[in-house]
């Protein structure tokens, strides 16, 4: 199942009545990435997510979650994951990556689980940065992660945690795909 996050941030722009023009001055990207974001053309990365939720006070959660009532906890089968389509960057091209959630139905919550995995290394290395925190855990494979101009290997059971307003960005090496349980937070 895969989301449909560009109608929810179409509605909270359209609720505070924003134009797109607003929302890009206010957040740093250009109308028409935001545009293709609310029109599902484009499936924003988790740092524009997070520049997204923090620009309209909500928590990230919200693009993930179905109109239920409040649960106490929630058990994600795998065979239930969303996937999130393949990330493009603001030039079009793939980031390498996809990545699912592992809890859309919880509301509030303090942490937004994922499983990403990075299939290819992309010839850009854009590093990002947002609110919160993220922690790493890779499952399988080989990654590099670039925290600012520090570059650190991580194989499979590697964990890395740190403060997401650090410039960042984690690739594959040696042309495999890597299975990463990502935690981040606001």
């Amino acid at each position: 199942m895969e989301y449909k996050i560009g109608p929810k941030i179409k509605k909270l722009r359209k609720a505070r009545k924003l134009t797109l023009q607003d929302v890009a001055t206010e957040t740093g990207f250009s109308p028409a990435l935001i545009s293709q974001i609310e029109n599902n053309n484009v499936s924003p990365p988790i740092a524009t997510l997070s520049k997204l939720a923090k620009f309209f006070d909500v928590k990230m959660g919200l693009f993930f979650e179905d109109e239920e009532a409040e649960l106490k906890f929630e058990v994600v089968r795998r065979s239930d994951r969303r996937e999130v389509s393949r990330v493009i960057s603001k030039a079009g091209t793939g980031h390498g990556y996809t990545y699912e959630t592992l809890s859309f139905r919880k509301r509030n919550k303090k942490m937004e689980p994922f499983m990403v995995t990075v299939s290819e290394r992309p010839s850009e290395e854009t590093l990002y940065n947002h609110e919160g925190e993220e922690f790493l855990l890779i499952l399988q494979g080989k990654a590099e992660i670039i925290l600012e101009q520090e570059r650190i290997i991580l194989e499979e059971g590697d964990a890395v945690y740190f403060d997401a307003s650090l410039r960042h960005r984690l690739l594959a090496c040696d042309g495999k795909e890597v299975q990463v349980l990502a935690v981040v937070t606001r």
